[in-house]
């Protein structure tokens, strides 16, 4: 944190929240062009994130920890910008949670229906070779 005090805005560096999200330089670079996050710059030409910017990045992670894409979650957060209500914000991550949790059970079903698979094949392969080691 560059600068702290009362009544004065809390910058931090691209190093300080890099180290502090495991994120890249690149990263960081990338939700700004892509608009998750909006830096400052300073006189320098050095970019400067606000607290906004650090909490757009826990929710980015928490986010793609999630499994939503970034489209997904640049939605969700920008709905707050524009209903400060949150119910816009909150009826849209409702929506992407349900389709996650369709696509999840989805992925369990083909996974499980594999695993049967695998375990069919196995036991005729156990089979066969006992039938050769007779």
């Amino acid at each position: 944190m560059n600068q702290k005090g009362e009544g004065v805005m809390e910058f931090y560096t691209i190093r300080e929240l890099t180290k502090e999200f495991g994120l890249t330089p690149r990263t960081l670079r990338y939700y700004e062009e892509i608009g998750l996050i909006h830096p400052t710059y300073s006189e320098s030409g050095r970019r400067k994130y606000c607290q906004k910017d650090r909490t757009r990045l826990y929710l980015i992670q928490r986010g793609k920890h999630l499994g939503f894409n970034l489209q997904e979650i640049k939605e969700m957060i920008n709905l707050f910008t524009i209903d400060r209500s949150g119910e816009k914000q909150l009826k849209k991550s409702i929506e992407y949670g349900n389709q996650k949790i369709e696509e999840l059970e989805q992925k369990i079903n083909e996974l499980t229906l594999l695993k049967k698979e695998i375990e069919k094949m196995k036991n005729m392969l156990v089979l066969k070779l006992s039938e050769i080691e007779v």
